[in-house]
């Protein structure tokens, strides 16, 4: 009792009760704009190709161009449009048939709970797809968590692969912080909570220091946020999806990887040799040392970001051999030779 003689107790009580319900008042409330915002995002950004039904995803897609197909699978945070906004699609379109998938979660696909969405499983998804479709031996471009899926597909379905081009990859399992910080919003329930609240704040807060960290050493381009709209990008279901690929990274690699050597068709490494995201040694040159017959090209003055500023060498790689490209003009890595030139000159968008 206090010197008044009354109960201190129930009065701590009390206020622990208004604190607690406060909390609980700011968290729904910050639900609820989140919601808020998710849905003008898709109001605003409505989706600009088609639908496919498969397996019960909804999967979005864009296509344009005429010729040989070409795939374009992005990476995490972004989504299809990301190759719109460097250009790449309108690029490789005017010789080839383009299609470039919103991986499940991502952009407008759906990414339904009934299974767990590893990189096999979503080659398996985009094959059914592209059977779907009439899409034969694609040339497959897949970019940083969009090389896995290619990789996966390539190794189940080898016969449906013509070629494959990967640009600043994960292939080889490491440490990730990323990974290990994003795991919780991966999980069933507490994940719900925390990209309704916690992690949706974070994420927009974050989310230009990430970019800036994607392009560097470049600038992050004008029209990249215009395009990839950042509301798409923090949208609880996008930030569920970039969180299971992360926690997926490191035993699909390991899986992954045990299987490289099967890989027999063209296979085309692209990497930007100041990459803050990947490892360019512990990855693209890892892989380039294990398969020979592929091609691995270090381009200087470049981050994770390569497709905006490599794009003459990638479609050089799609149209045609890889020796068409002058070696003055990139950074190229054999086996036993490694030359660093002066940046080229790409045209960037």
């Amino acid at each position: 009792m206090n010197s008044f003689g009354s109960p201190t107790k129930p009065f701590a009580a009390s206020n622990a009760g208004l604190i607690t319900a406060a909390a609980a008042a700011s968290l729904a409330a910050t639900a609820v704009w989140v919601e808020v915002q998710a849905r003008r995002a898709e109001r605003d950004n409505p989706p600009e190709g088609e639908f496919i039904d498969i397996d019960g995803v909804d999967l979005h897609y864009i296509e344009r161009g005429d010729g040989p197909p070409v795939v374009l699978l992005h990476g995490n945070t972004v989504t299809q449009a990301d190759f719109s906004a460097s250009g790449l699609m309108d690029r490789l379109a005017r010789n080839h048939r383009v299609i470039a998938f919103d991986r499940p979660g991502f952009g407008h696909s759906s990414r339904p709970r009934d299974r767990l969405w590893t990189p096999a499983a979503q080659a398996d998804l985009l094959r059914g797809a592209l059977e779907r479709l009439s899409v034969e031996q694609p040339i497959v471009v897949g970019h940083s968590m969009g090389t896995m899926v290619a990789m996966a597909m390539a190794l189940n379905y080898p016969q449906d692969v013509r070629a494959l081009v990967l640009i600043g990859g994960y292939y080889y399992p490491s440490l990730r912080i990323d990974a290990l910080l994003t795991a919780p919003v991966a999980l069933p329930v507490l994940g719900d909570v925390m990209r309704y609240t916690v992690t949706a704040l974070s994420s927009r807060a974050l989310l230009g220091k990430m970019a800036k960290g994607m392009f560097s050493p470049k600038e992050v381009p004008a029209n990249f946020f215009p395009e990839v709209s950042r509301e798409m990008m923090l949208r609880p279901v996008q930030l569920r999806a970039n969180a299971e690929d992360a926690a997926f990274m490191i035993p699909a690699a390991r899986s992954l990887s045990s299987r490289y050597h099967e890989l027999e068709m063209p296979l085309t490494l692209i990497a930007g040799e100041d990459d803050l995201v990947v490892s360019v040694e512990g990855q693209s040159a890892r892989l380039h040392e294990q398969l020979p017959h592929s091609e691995l090209h270090v381009v200087p003055g470049t981050g994770h970001m390569a497709h905006y500023t490599a794009q003459d060498l990638i479609v050089k790689a799609v149209d045609g051999p890889l020796h068409a490209v002058a070696l003055d003009s990139h950074t190229s890595m054999t086996r036993d030779d490694l030359t660093l030139t002066t940046e080229p000159d790409f045209g960037r968008r």
